[in-house]
């Protein structure tokens, strides 16, 4: 049985809300979707509520580790990734 979102380090009630609302109901489907593709979804869904912090967030807990343990180089390359996966509106 996978980790349910609010049971995984960074991740509690108010984060398992947001992520239910986009299909992401535990660690298998946070996995599946990936964190860049979650924090655009979430982006798309909630628009200005939702930070760079829950990028950091949600690919910690995959890690394991609290967010604020990411090194620069890890935030940079999540950074990166959320930037360069973006869609304009109406594209796909």
């Amino acid at each position: 049985m996978s980790t349910r979102i609010q049971d995984m380090r960074n991740l509690g009630p108010a984060m398992a809300r947001m992520l239910a609302e986009i299909d992401i109901l535990c660690e298998v489907d946070l996995r599946g979707f990936g964190v860049v593709e979650a924090y655009h979804r979430l982006k798309f869904r909630f628009g200005r509520q939702v930070t760079i912090l829950a990028l950091y967030s949600m690919g910690a807990a995959l890690r394991g580790c609290d967010w604020r343990a990411l090194d620069a180089e890890t935030k940079e390359h999540l950074r990166e990734q959320a930037h360069q996966n973006r869609q304009p509106a109406g594209s796909g």
